[in-house]
């Protein structure tokens, strides 16, 4: 469900009255999550096996994106499925996603987040 904003204080986003909403669809949240997890090192990867799993479940198919996300009212709980480089700290990984993807939904997009929840799904240990 695509969520609008009208209501951002003065100099943030639009007023309804005046020039018509904004809508933000929930894909968008997916992207932003994404792509900052992505740019965080110490991410090898986003892992796409639960989301496989639950889509061949639900007899669905799709993309995969390692990023799972629950809106309630105008905010958003995210749950982070990585894979990791082998040399990372895996807490301290765990720690700067949920800042940093924490603070990018935020600026970006203007919702409050009620969580990140972040799942190490493996390490990427090289097979030689």
């Amino acid at each position: 469900m695509a969520r609008r904003y009208t209501d951002a204080p003065l100099g943030q986003g639009l007023m309804e009255q005046a020039l018509g909403t904004v809508t933000i669809h929930p894909t968008v949240l997916t992207t932003v999550a994404r792509l900052t997890s992505l740019a965080t090192p110490g991410v090898a990867r986003m892992s796409d096996e639960w989301r496989l799993s639950m889509e061949r479940m639900l007899g669905r198919s799709g993309r995969g994106s390692g990023v799972g996300l629950s809106v309630q009212e105008d905010s958003v709980t995210i749950d982070l499925y990585v894979v990791a480089d082998p040399e990372a700290n895996l807490l301290h990984l765990g720690q700067t996603l949920q800042s940093e993807v924490s603070r990018a939904i935020h600026e970006m997009v203007g919702m409050e987040v009620a969580a990140v929840n972040v799942h190490v799904q493996d390490v990427d240990f090289p097979l030689y």
